[in-house]
């Protein structure tokens, strides 16, 4: 298994490497499209392999050779595996998808040369951020993607996508700022950023200061995973952007935050003394933002608040704190990601056909183009959560979680869950009515799907239905992740093997093997 830690590090090399050579290319933009679908189809090869080879217990490369707690490492487990292998199939199938956008559109609004290298530094950043070992790592790999999604959101350069830029950015950085004072006051603390040396020293601090150290973690957090009350800038902010770019933003960016919630209430708090405070917001983030999706008659806005809307369903799962919530939150986020993205890359085919995504002038379009509808009503019916879909297998297993957890929060959130499910399918059959069954106001022109466009959609789509078809060993191996998060020493003794390197010492400073 040790022979394959070289794979570990390839989800963020790969593209930072394709991102130089992009940028080098800049003059030659029918190669880099080239190196960019290549980098891209290598790192899903590679999170794959690590899908199945973490299955045996974590890897861990040194950065640099520099081993932990001096040095960065770079950890591949069961939750970062999955994560990996979802988010590069993801960001391939949006890149391939721009791609043909571009072409069908005569090179008009084709991404520009700068758009390759970003696309792969956000790739980079993501890999990173579900690779890292290490808090401030974790903080490197968010300011990547951040700095990445800046220009991506802005591309084109119109008032609304300046607007909405802006927007985005304000709330980017003060989330970094204080996601920066919690790890200065982490190290103050501890003595340590690294992960698993703060799951040996958290226990023994002032619990206050630990709770201090957790609020801190969690807003910083919340505010990228878009949880209530910290969710107001999305739904101004996604809707504006190319729809590639909204597709993998709504798709990736709010789930590394989730994945940092994961992550860090797992293995450094986890004695859960704010379980009850995020189910709460878990409700409120649930209801308040399917509540805002039924009110909007614009399907764009309409998909942003449903992404803000069952971010809830994650953060119920973590804040159950039990192995069946763990899991069914973790099969939910791989659903999720796959399913937003998909409708996101819908409605752009839906605005290119029907030239707009008000729902007051489309109409009409199952007539026009039956493919369309079909490829609308899947992911749709998905997300809503309807049998026997990926979508229903992740809800009936949070439901059943809170169940066995028996609390009257718990069952709060239960009944929450199916309120917004219900609302869910009824916002998503409102869209479907109005932009495929109405008569429209104006007739639309007629346009044509490319297939270049067509296809990683309905790949997306396919993802989707793979994860229901698989859904039994799919989520077996969340359970497994689950487990492994709830014992925490298989990750602590993969990156610090019989405690060798625990004491803030290299190993090779201190002439041990590493």
């Amino acid at each position: 298994m040790t022979d394959l830690t070289w794979l570990v590090p390839l989800p963020v090399v790969i593209p930072l490497s394709a991102a130089g050579l992009t940028l080098a290319l800049y003059r030659r933009p029918r190669l880099q499209p080239i190196v960019s679908v290549t980098a891209l189809s290598l790192v899903l090869v590679a999170s794959l392999t690590l899908l199945v080879v973490v299955d045996d217990g974590p890897l861990v490369v040194d950065v640099g050779d520099w081993a932990a707690p001096v040095g960065i490492d770079l950890v591949a487990d069961r939750l970062s595996a999955l994560m990996l292998t979802i988010s590069s199939a993801v960001t391939l199938c949006v890149l391939l998808y721009s791609l043909a956008q571009g072409r069908d559109d005569d090179e008009e609004s084709a991404p520009i040369s700068i758009f390759h290298p970003t696309f792969l530094v956000l790739a980079a950043g993501v890999g990173n951020a579900f690779l890292s070992g290490d808090l401030f790592n974790i903080y490197v790999g968010f300011e990547i993607l951040l700095a990445a999604s800046f220009v991506l959101i802005t591309l084109g350069g119109t008032p609304d996508r300046i607007r909405a830029g802006t927007i985005y950015v304000v709330v980017a950085l003060l989330s970094s700022v204080l996601f920066l004072v919690a790890i200065a006051a982490v190290y103050a603390a501890t003595g340590t950023v690294n992960l698993a040396q703060l799951a040996i020293r958290l226990p023994e601090i002032d619990p206050g200061v630990r709770l201090l150290l957790q609020v801190l973690l969690l807003l910083a957090f919340a505010v990228k995973a878009a949880v209530f009350p910290l969710s107001a800038w999305l739904p101004d902010s996604y809707p504006t952007a190319p729809a590639p770019v909204t597709a993998v933003f709504a798709g990736l960016l709010t789930k590394v935050g989730v994945y940092a919630i994961i992550r860090t209430q797992t293995l450094l708090f986890p004695e859960g003394r704010l379980d009850d405070v995020l189910m709460w917001l878990a409700l409120a983030t649930m209801v308040i933002g399917i509540l805002g999706a039924v009110a909007q008659d614009d399907i764009k806005r309409l998909l942003s608040f449903t992404l803000v809307s069952h971010i809830g369903y994650m953060v119920f799962g973590i804040a159950l704190s039990s192995d069946a919530g763990w899991t069914a939150a973790i099969y939910y986020v791989a659903h999720h990601i796959t399913v937003q993205t998909a409708l996101f890359l819908v409605v752009g085919l839906v605005e290119r056909v029907g030239g707009s995504t008000s729902l007051t002038r489309l109409g009409g379009l199952a007539k026009m183009t039956p493919l369309l509808a079909i490829l609308f009503f899947v992911p749709a019916m998905n997300l809503a959560g309807i049998p026997p879909l990926s979508g229903f297998l992740g809800k009936l297993g949070l439901l059943q979680a809170g169940v066995d957890q028996g609390t009257g929060l718990a069952y709060v959130l239960v009944v929450g869950s199916v309120v917004t499910s219900l609302l869910t399918l009824y916002a998503l059959i409102k869209a479907w009515n109005k932009a495929f069954w109405q008569t429209p106001e104006t007739a639309p022109r007629p346009g044509r799907l490319p297939f270049g466009m067509v296809a990683p959609t309905g790949a997306l789509i396919v993802v989707g239905l793979v994860l229901t078809f698989a859904g039994g060993p799919l989520y077996a191996y969340t359970e497994r992740a689950a487990i492994t998060l709830r014992e925490r020493t298989p990750y602590i003794e993969a990156v610090l093997p019989d405690g060798l390197r625990g004491e803030g010492e290299s190993a090779d400073a201190t002439g041990e093997d590493s």
